[in-house]
């Protein structure tokens, strides 16, 4: 086809988590090792304090949207394309409406009102007139956004639980390979809700303190919220190192409901599907960010996977420092990459846990706070499972000048 071998760049992503709401001060945080939005709230679970990652700054209000539109979900999504929406602008000058496409994934989309609507209507005996049963509608933070830019190119939506936002960025790729869009705008959105935080509480998988990845201490998952939007094009970026996405992979195991196949077996296909269409060797890679939940069970099978597969490359789960962003965490973990391939510092993203090594698991090479590289990186992969037994790998590069 046309465009299967150009290049997919990712140009500056728009980012709103526990590490901070804009690139400067995510970059000090995130390398730091500090989260301002790490925090315990009993907010989302009252009488019972969690250690939560919130986004604490101002989001846009979404009185001007129609009433189906309005939740905090899409106004985050406003927020995180107000931090791109610069470059978007001049890479969208003269371009057709229809060759502008919009895919943001999520899980929770307007969840947050309707449990609001649900507890007004058990107290007043009808739905509140600001609730409308389409806010929670999965597809809803793709088409906002189109609506309101006036894109007429391909939208929707993708829910795949903690994979949705990596396969929006692949799906993204996809459009441009296939040159059905010039642009596409591309990650995920999940803001914090009663309803998933009693989910995962009732899979015991929650933990009240600050996560552990891979210590033989871990009590579980921190939840998390957070924005993350990429604009993708056949285009090179100009103002910052190019930086591309270079391969990815899918699988889909189907092993359990909600927990991953021991043997890592779909793991392994999508982080090999990704290797291969990126054209290089496991030992290419000079950093992999973990999925690296704190659940025993993700760290028993994720361990072994890349023990075998990136033996002594550094490696760290940045879930410590953002909490685990559900339909967000595939976008907001790229862009993490993103700020490691183009940190002048050659700064590596740090591991935060007790150092305290699960004897039952392979180590791995986490990387510490200061840790850095000699040389930029080239290569950054990014790894994602979810329930169902869904599977996605990315790895993104930064082009080297020759």
């Amino acid at each position: 086809m046309k465009f299967e071998s150009s290049p997919i760049y990712l140009h500056s992503p728009g980012i709103l988590c526990a590490l901070g709401d804009d690139l400067p001060s995510l970059r000090e945080t995130l390398f730091g090792g500090s989260s301002p939005g790490m925090c315990m709230s009993d907010a989302y679970s009252p009488g019972r304090p969690l250690y939560l990652g919130r986004v604490d700054a101002a989001l846009p209000d979404v009185g001007f949207l129609p009433i189906e539109a309005r939740s905090r979900n899409n106004a985050l999504v406003l927020a995180a394309f107000q931090r791109i929406e610069p470059v978007y602008r001049r890479l969208a000058a003269g371009i057709p409406a229809s060759r502008i496409a919009v895919i943001i994934a999520t899980s929770t989309s307007g969840m947050f009102e309707a449990e609001s609507a649900v507890r007004f209507r058990k107290e007043a005996g009808h739905f509140p007139q600001n609730f409308h049963y389409l806010q929670q509608e999965l597809g809803s933070p793709a088409h906002m956004l189109a609506r309101t830019l006036c894109a007429a190119g391909p939208t929707y939506g993708i829910s795949t639980a903690c994979t949705s936002s990596a396969k929006a960025l692949v799906s993204a790729a996809r459009l441009l390979k296939a040159d059905m869009a010039d642009i596409v705008i591309a990650g995920g959105v999940d803001t914090l809700t009663r309803f998933t935080v009693a989910g995962f509480s009732s899979l015991e998988s929650v933990s009240a303190e600050p996560c552990l990845p891979f210590s033989k201490n871990r009590k579980g998952i921190n939840i998390g919220e957070a924005g993350a939007l990429f604009l993708l094009t056949r285009e090179k970026p100009t103002d910052t190192p190019p930086i591309c996405l270079a391969g990815w992979g899918e699988s889909s195991d189907g092993y359990h409901i909600s927990a991953p196949d021991p043997t890592g077996e779909g793991a392994k296909l999508a982080i090999h599907a990704a290797l291969e269409r990126a054209r290089i060797p496991a030992s290419a890679v000079g950093y992999v960010n973990l999925h690296g939940t704190a659940t025993k069970q993700n760290d028993a099978m994720e361990s072994r996977v890349m023990a075998a597969l990136f033996p002594g490359v550094p490696m760290s789960s940045t879930k410590p420092l953002t909490g685990h962003t559900l339909g967000a965490a595939g976008a907001m973990e790229a862009a993490i990459c993103w700020l490691a391939l183009t940190d002048e510092g050659h700064r590596l993203p740090p591991h935060l846990w007790d150092g305290e090594q699960d004897p039952d698991d392979p180590p791995l090479n986490l990387a510490k706070i200061g840790n850095q590289t000699a040389v930029p990186l080239e290569y950054a992969l990014s790894t994602s499972f979810a329930f169902g037994g869904s599977n996605a790998c990315l790895i993104l590069k930064r082009e080297i000048a020759a």
